[in-house]
């Protein structure tokens, strides 16, 4: 079943629109548009909607903000096929912030197809696309009565809360981890749960008041002002809000008169002025998407690191950090060592004495967890002043695929202990890590965190997780790495840049050769455990792909 509504030629005038009468035709999914004799049909594809190009139909029931890493999906499991490079130097600080474009203009322009096209065409892992429309206001119960009535003004720059949008998007810009508002705009209030966003080489930020705001502006690397004919956003901005947010073409044609029009003349259309490009036609103009993407390929490439071979060449000849703990190499400690690095040791024995040295080393690093005096009772009713830890909470972190292996030790030692995951790998071309995917707990920055891999040889996958953590705002004296191995290297890396990181190993040695092996060594970790053949070009720090 459809409604049909005929505009008059008072209210198309009123409207601002070119054409004399207007058939609009409701169905629940479309709108469908009829013109009178004499309207060309140039017309009528200037006013309709521009044909899907394969990307999905933007829906906007609740505020748009996502995380878009290149993906290889299946029917049974996702394939992350690009990692995130390092963001950080040797130092272990932020290099290069987030490459950040504002895309603003009115309302159903085309802003977000614009944004997901050059998504699209940037091919590059970790893009952001953040929608201002996350960032309306919290409306008063007043407020939240005159919406229902189409009497409020959310095309007023004071219907954003531009200091939260501010304070993320720098966050963001920073590379650290945030917390995004769902805005409903079927309640018109933010949902309960906020949408955690982290890991930008780009962010893409899109919003009708994107310029309208001085500190907004100074975190803008690149300004884009979509410039689409009035009448095309009109009828998008029906078919909008008439079929995903369910209002009545009466409501949404008194709003965008009373309202949306002239807020366009007012705040948006003037900010044009600030654009460095103006996309005209929106979408549909490939030739001005394809000069942005081009521009920001070669911000980017201006931005690469190589931190890798930085962490190589530096601390030689340097002593050892007190903020190191080797396991004492008792008898027994040295024993295991010999079975595990010895090449014929069978799968069995490698897997049973590595266990056991991964539980000898938990147990050894939680005596640098703090503690304090705490009395209870025995069952012969006397005191017993013991001791008991003194944090809110002890979180595991492994990184995949060989530091998972430590996880039935940490939890065979530390009971309902949380555990998260950071898969980092060493891309073959450029012989940096890479970040691929990352899962950990809710509020980790209250925690003390034990960070656990295998081995470490230069410290570059070691460094890039920290960096992760600390990005989480976990802080950084809070931070155990523990390792069964490590090079001397990737000691001096990881203690260099976070000075007050506990490392915990049962072993270091001196040496790395020139492709990160450590020597004399362990051989690949994670290979030996789990049965797998090693590349040729295998590093100590390098997983493979795991199987999810």
């Amino acid at each position: 079943m459809s409604i049909q509504r005929v505009l008059n030629n008072s209210e198309c005038n009123y409207l601002g629109l070119k054409s004399s009468r207007i058939i609009v035709e409701l169905t629940a999914s479309f709108i469908l548009l009829w013109f009178p004799s004499g309207c060309s049909e140039d017309s009528l594809d200037r006013l309709l909607p521009p044909v899907s190009t394969g990307l999905s139909p933007r829906k906007r029931t609740t505020s748009q903000c996502k995380s878009e890493p290149p993906l290889l999906r299946t029917s049974k499991r996702t394939i992350y096929t690009a990692g995130r490079p390092p963001w950080y130097n040797e130092h272990g600080t932020q290099s290069k912030e987030a490459f950040v474009i504002g895309l603003c203009g009115g309302s159903a322009s085309g802003k977000t197809t614009v944004a997901r096209k050059i998504i699209e065409a940037l091919d590059v892992p970790w893009v952001v696309l953040l929608s201002m429309d996350s960032f309306y206001k919290v409306l008063t119960p007043e407020q939240q009565a005159l919406a229902a009535s189409n009497d409020y003004n959310f095309d007023h720059p004071d219907a954003f809360d531009f200091g939260l949008l501010v304070h993320i998007l720098r966050k963001l810009k920073q590379g650290k981890s945030v917390k995004i508002p769902v805005y409903d705009f079927t309640t018109h209030g933010r949902q309960k749960e906020w949408k955690t966003v982290y890991g930008a080489s780009v962010i893409i930020f899109e919003g009708i008041m994107s310029f309208a705001d001085k500190e907004l502006l100074k975190l803008l690397d690149m300004k884009i002002f979509v410039d689409t004919d009035s009448d095309i956003r009109l009828v998008r901005r029906l078919r909008r809000d008439i079929t995903e947010r369910g209002r009545d073409i009466e409501g949404v044609i008194k709003q965008y008169n009373k309202f949306v029009k002239p807020a366009f003349e007012q705040y948006i259309e003037p900010t044009m002025r600030l654009a460095d490009i103006v996309v005209p036609r929106g979408g549909g103009n490939m030739v001005a998407i394809d000069l942005i993407v081009q521009h920001v390929h070669s911000q980017l490439e201006e931005r690469e690191l190589s931190v890798r071979a930085a962490l190589a060449s530096a601390h030689q000849a340097q002593p050892l950090p007190q903020t190191l703990s080797v396991l004492e190499s008792t008898p027994q400690v040295r024993g295991m060592h010999t079975i595990i690095r010895n090449k014929e040791t069978s799968r069995d024995e490698f897997i049973f004495y590595s266990k056991r040295l991964m539980r000898l080393l938990i147990e050894h690093a939680l005596s640098f967890l703090p503690s304090q005096p705490h009395v209870v009772q025995t069952p012969q009713g006397q005191d017993y002043e013991g001791r008991t830890f003194h944090g809110k909470r002890i979180t595991g972190v492994s990184i995949l695929r060989a530091g998972e292996t430590m996880e039935p030790a940490l939890r065979a030692v530390c009971k309902d202990v949380r555990i998260g995951k950071i898969l980092i790998q060493t891309n073959q071309d450029t012989g940096e890590p890479e970040l691929h995917y990352l899962r950990l707990p809710k509020d980790i920055s209250e925690d003390y965190v034990i960070l656990m891999d295998c081995t470490v040889s230069t410290g570059a996958a070691a460094m890039m997780a920290v960096r992760v953590l600390l990005d989480h705002d976990v802080q950084e004296d809070k931070i155990l790495l523990l390792s069964l191995l490590m090079a001397e290297m990737g000691v001096h890396s990881v203690a260099y840049a976070f000075p007050q990181v506990k490392i915990i190993t049962t072993a270091v040695d001196k040496k790395v050769n020139d492709v990160f092996h450590i020597i004399p060594g362990i051989g690949n970790f994670g290979d030996r455990y789990f049965g797998t053949d090693a590349p040729q070009d295998w590093s100590d720090e390098e997983t493979d792909e795991p199987s999810y």
